[in-house]
């Protein structure tokens, strides 16, 4: 039974005058056409069908669920069929929880679906698909081949491994998450690391990413692409996802997070929920568990193993120092009964080499001191002569100053006819510096002058 019907009594009694006019054997109303087309769908495809297509639209309206269907060329993306399917609210309610059980996923665009439809035309709403049902397992089966193929164009780029060959650094506890950020599941991974038993000290930094629709992809991308630009203050990232349902998880199915992820140069553990099947970006990436709090407690354990280690180096220092000791103390031991013998014997050796370095030292004094008595000799020798050669240069030397001094004397200027003008002591060089009434004393070679400045 149709869940919305259109009736109208009266419509088909209507007659307008074009189609007095015409004749009514030839004109019938838009209502009076649409209902022999409804006639003849009902009759000529009365079964229902299982038909293959993709969704490009799906909404839940009012508890009913609307669909665009689709079908593609197989060489490309251009639609060669179109249609619209409906699936009333009493049949949705029970086909939705079977389906999302099952594919992990609610209805999308972009989904392959298998419905089980039939055909409705409705005078007023015109033609669509009623959704009877659909299978959950043909949809399975496209996903898995569509993880199939990114998998394999990951393993063809070679970078399918990339992650797996990275190593997690020993003191794994600088830690980028990826997480939505009011997301239950974050503040279970933070609280575990915070509170784990061996007292662990591990610093956190959200990156926000949305971890459910169809945005997972690039929001996760950019959170990575910031992460890479500070690469330098983490040691690994988390990407987790907690505290909501399993559905909707396509997102992290796609080739090009999972080209990110598997390129990324910093090991990515993966918490992000699959119970049931693993995602690419698990497959890619270098270490995946169930839960945020199972990504918190392989941290945690990474560390405690680390720690482990430690404690075994140590353990094992101690036990090679105290084998070590044992042998130098034995050895020691050994050497101290010898010690009285080789003391005596090096005594005797050092004796005779104080000895010989004292008779060389006695015979290297008297002959440093034989060559610097004849030195001495020498140098006394040459002494009145070197004095000698010394003072003749030094009173030709007073000659000469002697003849430039004399040169230089005023009296012999005064001689040739110059004369010295002189104010207040001192020699006048420049008439500038004089002005009226100044008095001046010129010198001349016999007597001086005195003269006033007018001007």
């Amino acid at each position: 039974m149709k869940e919305e019907q259109f009736q109208s009594k009266n419509s088909g009694n209507q007659t307008s005058p074009l189609r007095e006019g015409l004749g009514e054997a030839h004109v019938l109303s838009l209502y009076e056409l649409n209902q022999m087309v409804g006639e003849v769908i009902s009759i000529s495809m009365p079964d229902d069908y299982w038909v293959e297509a993709e969704l490009s639209e799906a909404r839940e309206v009012r508890g009913h669920c609307y669909m665009e269907l689709v079908q593609k060329d197989l060489f490309g993306n251009t639609p060669v069929a179109r249609a619209s399917a409906k699936c009333w609210k009493s049949t949705w309610m029970q086909i939705r929880p079977r389906f999302e059980r099952v594919t992990g996923q609610q209805l999308h665009a972009g989904m392959k679906v298998m419905l089980k439809v039939t055909a409705d035309f409705h005078a007023a709403y015109g033609f669509s698909w009623i959704v009877n049902d659909i299978d959950p397992t043909y949809t399975m089966g496209d996903m898995a081949r569509r993880r199939l193929e990114i998998v394999n164009q990951l393993r063809q780029e070679g970078v399918f491994d990339l992650q797996k060959e990275l190593e997690i650094p020993m003191f794994a506890q600088r830690i980028a998450v990826v997480s939505s950020e009011n997301a239950a599941g974050y503040g279970d991974f933070c609280n575990q690391l915070a509170d784990n038993e061996y007292g662990f000290v591990f610093r956190t930094r959200l990156f926000p990413a949305i971890m459910q629709g169809e945005q997972v992809e690039q929001s996760v991308i950019a959170a990575l692409n910031a992460i890479n630009e500070e690469i330098d203050d983490f040691d690994v990232v988390v990407i987790i996802r907690g505290g909501g349902a399993t559905a909707d998880l396509s997102g992290f199915d796609t080739l090009a997070l999972a080209e990110n992820v598997a390129n990324f140069p910093l090991p990515i553990i993966t918490g992000i929920g699959h119970d049931r099947d693993e995602s690419v970006l698990d497959m890619v990436s270098h270490t995946r568990v169930k839960t945020p709090t199972a990504a918190a407690a392989f941290l945690i354990d990474h560390l405690a193993e680390v720690d482990t280690i430690i404690d075994n180096c140590l353990s094992d220092i101690v036990a090679c120092v105290n084998r070590r000791m044992e042998m130098e103390r034995m050895r020691l031991e050994r050497l101290s009964g010898k010690i009285p013998l080789m003391f005596s014997l090096v005594k005797s050796q050092q004796t005779a080499r104080l000895d010989a370095f004292s008779a060389r030292l006695s015979a290297s004094c008297k002959e440093q001191l034989l060559r610097a008595a004849h030195q001495v000799d020498v140098l006394e020798a040459g002494i009145p002569s070197a004095a000698m050669q010394r003072m003749m240069v030094e009173r030709h030397r007073i000659d000469m100053m002697e003849q430039r001094a004399k040169a230089l004397d005023p009296h012999l200027l005064l001689k040739r006819g110059y004369s010295i003008t002189m104010h207040e002591g001192k020699v006048v060089r420049d008439a500038s510096g004089l002005k009226a009434g100044d008095e001046i004393e010129t010198r001349l070679e016999k007597g001086r002058v005195k003269s006033v400045v007018k001007n």
